[in-house]
């Protein structure tokens, strides 16, 4: 076999692979258990003093959320604020 007749077969299934229609139901099904906002989520933080150390702190997504809400609106006050004073 020549070298062009290797190289358009790996074409070919590809393209016979994205004809085919993606399957919709496991998707959906997906995408609503990572919208619910009661889920808990776990996540390892670093503790303050040590390099190895860490601890893991469980909460809501919706929890998760208005931490991240009230972090960025921190951020942007102190940022305003200090661009009145000067």
């Amino acid at each position: 076999m020549t070298r062009k007749h290797l190289c358009a077969l790996p074409l070919a299934a590809l393209l016979g692979a994205a004809a085919s229609p993606p399957s919709v139901a496991p998707q959906q099904a997906k995408d609503a258990q990572a919208l619910n906002p009661n889920e808990v989520i776990c996540e390892k933080q670093p503790v303050t003093g040590s390099r190895l150390g860490t601890k893991r702190v469980c909460k809501t997504r919706a929890q998760w959320a208005d931490e991240r809400l009230q972090d960025r609106q921190g951020i942007e006050k102190v940022q305003v604020e200090r661009g009145m004073t000067q």
